[in-house]
Order: C-alpha cells, then sequence, then structure tokens
C-alpha cells in the first residue's frame, strides 16, 4: 500500500496523471502568466485566475509579479543586450540549458519595479505566494508520495522540470532560433510548430511577437492554438473574456476609393499586409526574373527570396551586400524592393498626420500602377480594398 501510495495506479495510468497534471501547469502559464498577467489580451473570472496562481505556486513556483515584469522586459528589449533570455545574444546552448536560471537572474528589484505593475498584491500573495514560494513544491511532494507513493519522485521531477525545459528553454530558445515564420517582425521570433498542443499554444511564438496583445496566437487555417480552444471553452461559462484577437481591418472586394480608413487598416494589418505582399507581388517577380539571372547570382536564388521580404534589421552584413549587389544587376528587384519599404514607411514615419498619411498610399498606389509590373499593379488595387469596416 505505503509502495504505491493511495491510488495505487498501474504505471500507464501514472504516466497519464503526470501528462494531466503537466498539461494543467502549462495551461495555467499561457492563460494566466502570459495572456491574462503579462499583455492583459484576457480577462479572467476572479476564481479561475486564483485557481491558476495557486496551481503554479504548488507545481511551480512560479511569482506572478516576477515573471510577467521578466516577460514585458523581454518584449520591451527583445534581442539586445537587456533582453532577459535572447538566444541570439546570449546562445542558443546556455538559452536552452539555463533557461531557469536565467529567469531568476533577471528578476532584480529594478526590473520588477518598472515592468511588473498590475499584478496581484493581496493579503495571500503578500503573506503565502510571495514570501513562502517554495513551500508549494514541498507541499506538492508531500501530497505526490501520499498518492502515488515512490513514483510520486519521479511525477514531481517531471513537474518540476516542465516549465523549466519547455517553457524557459524550449519557447525562449527554440522559439527565436528554428522554425518557421509566418510574419517579418522586427525580433527574431519563430513559430516552432504550428500544431500548438504541448505547450499551450506557445509554439506559434512568432505569431505572438507580431500581435503581442492578441489572446489569440494562431493566423493560419492549419495552426492549433490549444489555449484559445481553452479560452473559447471558459467564455461559455462566464468564466473568461478574450479582449482582442485580431487586426481591425475588413477586406471589401470592389472597394477602390482610398481614404483615411483605408490607411487605418493598413496600418492595422500592416505585417499581414506584408505577408501579402511577399506573396503576391516579391515570389511571382523574383521566379520571372530567375531566368534573367547571371550564373553567378542563380545559385542563391532561394536566399535571394527570403533576404527580399526579410525584416531588414536582422539582415546580415554580408547577405545585406549580396542583397545590395543584386539590386544593383536587376532594376525590376530593386523597384518592389523599394517600394515594400516606401509602403512600410506609412505606419513606420512618426509625426505624420492622417491626410498626410492618405496621401502617401495615394501616391504609393498611383506610382504602383503606373509601374508597369502587373503584380505590383494588382496590389495596389488589393490595398484600396480596405476598411475599418465590413461591407454592407
Amino acid at each position: 500500500m505505503w509502495f504505491n501510495g493511495l491510488l495505487d495506479l498501474s504505471v500507464p495510468q501514472l504516466i497519464l496523471v503526470a501528462l494531466a497534471l503537466t498539461h494543467v501547469t502549462i495551461v495555467s502559464v499561457t492563460l494566466y502568466l502570459h495572456r491574462h498577467s503579462a499583455h492583459n489580451s484576457l480577462d479572467l473570472h476572479p476564481a479561475l485566475a486564483h485557481f491558476f496562481r495557486f496551481w503554479l505556486w504548488l507545481t511551480t513556483a512560479q511569482n506572478t509579479k516576477e515573471w510577467t515584469a521578466i516577460h514585458r522586459k523581454h518584449h520591451a528589449k527583445c534581442e539586445t543586450e537587456e533582453d532577459p533570455h535572447s538566444p541570439v545574444v546570449l546562445g542558443i546552448r546556455k538559452v536552452l540549458l539555463e533557461g531557469a536560471e536565467l529567469y531568476a537572474e533577471a528578476a532584480t528589484p529594478e526590473t520588477l519595479q518598472r515592468y511588473g505593475q498590475r499584478t496581484p498584491e493581496d493579503w495571500v500573495e503578500r503573506k503565502l505566494y510571495t514570501p513562502h514560494k517554495h513551500l508549494g513544491i514541498v507541499i506538492l511532494a508531500a501530497l505526490n508520495l501520499l498518492l502515488f507513493g515512490v513514483h510520486g519522485i519521479w511525477i514531481w521531477a517531471v513537474q518540476m522540470l516542465w516549465i523549466p525545459v519547455w517553457a524557459a528553454g524550449v519557447v525562449n530558445g527554440i522559439g527565436h532560433y528554428l522554425g518557421y515564420r509566418n510574419f517579418e517582425c522586427a525580433d527574431n521570433a519563430r513559430n516552432i510548430s504550428p500544431i500548438g498542443i504541448l505547450i499551450g499554444g506557445e509554439e506559434l511564438h512568432n505569431n505572438h511577437h507580431t500581435y503581442p496583445n492578441s489572446s489569440k496566437l494562431s493566423r493560419r487555417w492549419y495552426e492549433v492554438d490549444i489555449g484559445w480552444g481553452y479560452i473559447r471553452l471558459f467564455q461559455l461559462f462566464g468564466l473568461a473574456k478574450p479582449k482582442g484577437y485580431r487586426p481591425i481591418a475588413h477586406y471589401v472586394p470592389g472597394k477602390q476609393d482610398v481614404d483615411v480608413e483605408t490607411v487605418q487598416a493598413i496600418a492595422n494589418n500592416r505585417f499581414d499586409i506584408m505577408r501579402q505582399y511577399r506573396k503576391r507581388v516579391m515570389e511571382p517577380v523574383l521566379r520571372q526574373q530567375k531566368a534573367l539571372m547571371d550564373d553567378e547570382i542563380r545559385p542563391r536564388y532561394r536566399k535571394l527570396k527570403r533576404l527580399l521580404s526579410r525584416e531588414a534589421s536582422l539582415i546580415e552584413p554580408k547577405e545585406k551586400e549580396h542583397l545590395e549587389t543584386v539590386l544593383e544587376r536587376n532594376e525590376i528587384l530593386r523597384q518592389i524592393y523599394e517600394k515594400s519599404h516606401e509602403l512600410q514607411a506609412l505606419w513606420r514615419q512618426r509625426g505624420l498626420k492622417p491626410q498626410e498619411k492618405l496621401q502617401a498610399l495615394m501616391d504609393w498606389c498611383k506610382d504602383a500602377e503606373a509601374s508597369g509590373i502587373r503584380y505590383l499593379e494588382e496590389f495596389a488595387a488589393h490595398l484600396r480594398a480596405y476598411s475599418l469596416r465590413p461591407a454592407a
């Protein structure tokens, strides 16, 4: 009896229990710490929020203020020397193997004061969760031994390693190192996998860094954000309310007039607009031009395809030199590349008044339509159809 604990479960049952317990922990991190606390993109019922907070104290010793502050700083200082856990700066090995240690080092009083605003400061936080944050995992160890006997030791070990390995290591490390990019955001964030189940949807890291205030992390039809599924489930029972999960922008077929709302809708949806520009303009033009490239450039066609749409600040000096060489030799590629940056200037240039942005967009469309490049002409017509309101 004592060997197998009070529940006396078989090994397969114990494995399922361990996976279920760690899954609750992952859901607590992605819904409560990440989407609710750090980004304020999700409202949770106080009872559900406190359950998540208690569960994380019990299973991870995570402190809400510390986690929230460090994550907010990560977004504010991403891929710089001040980023608490950037593999671009620190190296992938260090972030993978020392993710939890990097969190501990980053939890300075200055960071907590600056980035830890609007986090719980109630009695239970001040008297229990913060001053005795390791008490929870000690209680968990005792409960595991009581319920599962000696098997409770390895179940407890799995619970202790789950977040440091998957969240601190994999998301913060691999999520900025390997994977695919739907959007060219200003940092190196990548989607690890289109199926976001093991880490609650956090696998879709590029999507998150592109739209950090969205409570939904999936963006393509084939992507799965299981965290969003839980949000919808809790919403049915009045326990959760997403604040926003998509840009305010509507495509109105047949609309041809460019107005201030068109500019605002394009700016709201700017990352997807540039993804469409890559698909609708850059890639087909590049395919046409491939046959005209000389033997020196043609072997590097695939790299060129990536560089044309790459966020400029992330291009390495050698790659930038290669890109400039190609653009000097090919007038059409240079033209579509420059037009992409002119379009981005609509939302990147500070201090422009709405009417100035409107005039800039109208000029952009006029130049594109007069370029003689069919794909660029069609994209200008595509932009005209955007609005802040759906079709009547």
